[in-house]
Parts: structure tokens; sequence; C-alpha cells
């Protein structure tokens, strides 16, 4: 089945050929010219993702983001602006949105970007630097999650079908679910998608826990702005694109404490690094 993609944008001419290009693509697509038409579709026809432009007469794209996370609707959001100050962006992401395009776009960077979006919705997770998968180096686990001595595959218990056995038989291995990880004074659930910091939960959009998750999973492993960009939207947006850094910033002012260390520390001209001190 085709993805499904709710459009909404007030200006004609940006409206159709989006439309255009995103069926051209392989999407399902509904396009609408208004917030409020937007919001009601959304609620009814639940799309896998929502293309909304921030500003429409009548209810904008924020407005339509609120109400949507409000409601408890997780569908991923990116959002269409021509407003490129850092505070515009911000206020789009404290709406709830996951990520964002400023106009003039490439509608290769749009695909880019709907992409990434999906991918990190769909059932399985990446492995490398994926949020939730090992750093480089990390010794192998053993079956349900204890390490095995010298850091080699613990044996499992027996008369228990290993992986091979299970696809000999034609069964499909069993899932291993995501553990809770924990770094720098940081826990977070990925199965619950929560975090916290200490004692204090934090409230964070999509893409914040996924590029907390990488840091936490990674802790004081230097990660490049390649990578970054990779493991978390799919994409290198190149060495111009402040798209990392706007996201960093929020993140911090969501886990920076009066009086207690800054965690996420900015190696220069390199990426970024989790770790207390």
């Amino acid at each position: 089945m085709p993805q499904t993609v709710l459009l909404a944008e007030d200006d004609r001419a940006i409206r159709h050929a989006l439309e255009r290009a995103l069926t051209l693509e392989g999407y399902e697509v509904t396009a609408v010219a208004d917030g409020v038409e937007a919001l009601a579709r959304a609620r009814r026809g639940r799309p896998d993702v929502l293309v909304l432009d921030v500003m429409m007469p009548g209810m904008d794209g924020l407005q339509v983001c609120r109400a949507l996370r409000a409601e408890g609707d997780r569908t991923p959001i990116l959002m269409l602006t021509a407003l490129v100050e850092t505070q515009d962006r911000i206020a789009g992401l404290d709406a709830g949105a996951d990520d964002y395009v400023v106009k003039p776009f490439d509608v290769e960077e749009v695909f880019a970007r709907l992409r990434a979006l999906l991918r990190r919705t769909s059932p399985a997770e990446a492995g490398g630097y994926g949020p939730f998968g090992d750093a480089p180096g990390a010794p192998p686990q053993a079956p349900g999650g204890a390490q095995a001595a010298g850091g080699a595959q613990a044996p499992a218990p027996a008369g228990a079908p290993d992986a091979a056995g299970q696809a000999a038989a034609g069964q499909a291995p069993a899932r291993t679910a995501e553990r809770p990880v924990e770094a720098a004074g940081l826990r977070m659930d990925p199965q619950a998608r929560r975090a916290w910091r200490g004692e204090r939960e934090l409230e964070l959009t999509r893409t914040e826990f996924e590029l907390l998750a990488l840091l936490v999973r990674n802790a004081g492993i230097v990660l490049d702005h390649s990578t970054i960009y990779d493991r978390i939207w799919g994409y290198d947006f190149g060495p111009g694109s402040k798209n990392l850094a706007v996201y960093v910033g929020y993140l911090r002012r969501k886990l920076d404490e009066p009086g207690a260390p800054q965690l996420i520390h900015t190696v220069r001209g390199v990426g970024y690094v989790l770790r207390e001190g």
C-alpha cells in the first residue's frame, strides 16, 4: 500500500506542484488549502505523515500541530515555512512538529525528510549508530542482554532455539524488546518513549527523543555532523545546514538545570558528544 500524505498549503501553485511531485514519488496525497480542512482530514483519515505550511489563513500550521498533539496524535509532521529565524523554527518544534523545510525548498529535500520521518515510525530500527543500536566497538550482547565474559557471546540456554533454528523451522526470530538506556544521569525508555534527567521527566518531540537517544546510547563518543544527520534524518544536509544546531540548542534548553553540568558538548568542527562535565 502506498504511504499517505496529508498536504496543507494555501499557495495554489506550491500545493499543486508538491502534490504532483509526491504522487509521482509514489505517495497517496490528499491536498487541502487551509488548516481547518487539514485538521478535519487528519482526524478522519489518519495519514502516515502530514506536511503543513506554517502561514495559512484561518488556522495556521502551528495551530493544527498543537491541536493534534493535544489530542495525543503522534503522526509525524513536516512543516513548510518561509520564516528563517531560529526563534520561528523553535516555535514550530515547540508546537510538536518533527522537522521543517525552509522555503524556497528543493523537492528532493522534502522527499529525504519524509523518508527519514517515515523510517522512524516503522517498527524496525536501523542498527549501527542508531538511537538504540550498539556503538562501534561495543561488545556483543548475550541473550536477554547479559554480556558474556571477555566480550564473547554467551550460549543460549539448553533447549532454546536459536535464530538459525527458528529460521529452519519456518519461524521468524523473536524480536528483542528495546531495553532502557542510561548515561550521564539520563534515563530513557525506548518502549514507552519516555526520558528523565534524574527524577524530572523530559517533554520531548519525536526528533528530540531520537537525537537524545542517539547521544545517550553513544555516550562519551564524539559523533560527527554527517553521522548524526544520517542516523536521525537519513540525509546529510551539508555543512551549511543549521538544522542540527537548532535541535541541539532546543534539546539543551530542556535538559540543562541551574547548577548542574551541561550534558551535550560541542566539539568544534566535528560534532557533539554526551558526557557529564
